[in-house]
């Protein structure tokens, strides 16, 4: 009895490391056609302190307010100027989530394209969202949300955050729904969020053993999607959130350095190994310093004051140190041995350039 509750234990201790190096297929993969949609609007924010935009260096504004107020039925007299202080040219933004249906409200956020100092205290008045096509997919108003502050006295001035965009929580209701392709036909589409070969083809094996171990309902088409066969109707959305709720382990990613030129920042991942190579590394550094002096005449001489420059220039060599670096040592333990020698990040960012061509670094060197 002990030892058949020992193998027990020990299936489920196994169960458990295997699940916890596993990912569910959600975390891994997406449904095509099944994404989000982006918006964009142009509108007015008004009821700003004295902030908004200065209207003789943003005429669009005055167009904008004047052509709001004929829709509104005001007719202002020929050639009339407006001094706006209160209303500010915005930009709104939003993202239309799948299967939003007409009545449903999304976030929005609201961005100045004018010079307004900030629309703190602001409301966005009624505002159309396209989308790509043109089409109307909601429509924004609302008070805004700004987390940022500021007060200017004395030509002092101090700003804490960020006071030229704002938010507003469920400021848009959606006036059309985007339809989506999930239900047509007797596929669905799984799409890898990294293409893999060896994921693809474990997922297709996983949905198959765990959902139709008689016959193949999945099959992977190439190293990013997976074609799985999908009952029709109100089933296929049971049939996705079982699938989507599997685990699956995924394969390790190919070997890849990051470098960034701007920052000299490195971000490696666990993959990363060497070949045998050696690496020396020495800094030089070139000082120039100038002197300026005045010649000055004597009295009397009729000579003219000049001024006169002495340049000197020095170049210093470190020490470069040679290091030997074994097969197999990973890329973590050479950042580490050329730290300990000095090294800067651009001197590394020119290091793994150099191992990269001279085929010690067995990854993938990316720079952006």
């Amino acid at each position: 009895m002990k030892t058949l509750l020992k193998w027990i234990l020990l299936g489920v201790m196994l169960a458990a490391s295997l699940n916890a190096s596993a990912d569910r297929i959600k975390d891994l993969a997406s449904i095509l056609g099944v994404r989000e949609n982006q918006l964009l609007g142009y509108g007015l924010v008004v009821g700003l302190d004295g902030s908004g935009d200065q209207t003789t260096q943003t005429p669009f504004t005055v167009n904008s307010t004047i052509t709001m107020l004929a829709q509104m039925g005001v007719t202002l007299p020929p050639g009339t100027s407006l001094q706006l202080k209160n209303v500010a040219a915005v930009t709104v933004t939003a993202s239309l989530p799948p299967f939003a249906r007409p009545g449903q409200t999304i976030d929005i956020t609201v961005s100045s394209i004018g010079n307004a100092k900030s629309l703190r205290g602001g409301t966005l008045l009624m505002t159309p969202l396209k989308g790509a096509d043109g089409q109307v997919y909601a429509m924004g108003q609302g008070n805004l949300l700004v987390s940022g502050a500021g007060a200017a006295a004395g030509g002092s001035k101090t700003v804490v955050n960020h006071l030229s965009v704002g938010r507003i929580p469920a400021g848009a209701t959606v006036e059309r729904a985007v339809p989506t392709a999930l239900g047509q036909g007797d596929s669905i589409y799984l799409e890898l969020n990294s293409g893999d070969f060896t994921t693809a083809m474990r997922l297709a094996d996983t949905i198959n053993r765990e959902i139709s171990p008689e016959f193949e309902i999945a099959a992977a088409l190439d190293g990013r999607t997976i074609q799985v066969k999908a009952p029709a109707g109100s089933a296929r959305v049971a049939f996705i959130s079982r699938v989507e709720n599997l685990q699956v382990e995924a394969a390790q990613a190919m070997a890849r350095v990051i470098v960034n030129a701007r920052t000299g920042s490195v971000v490696m991942n666990q993959t990363v190994m060497l070949d045998d190579c050696a690496v020396a590394h020495g800094n030089l550094t070139v000082t120039i310093s100038a002197d300026n002096t005045v010649s000055q005449p004597n009295p009397l001489s009729q000579g003219q004051t000049a001024g006169s420059t002495n340049a000197t220039i020095e170049i210093k060599a470190d020490k470069g140190n040679l290091l030997h670096l074994k097969r197999g040592v990973a890329l973590g333990d050479v950042i580490n041995a050329l730290n300990s020698i000095g090294a800067t990040p651009q001197d590394m960012l020119a290091i793994l350039q150099a191992m990269k061509s001279a085929g010690a670094l067995r990854a993938e060197l990316e720079v952006i």
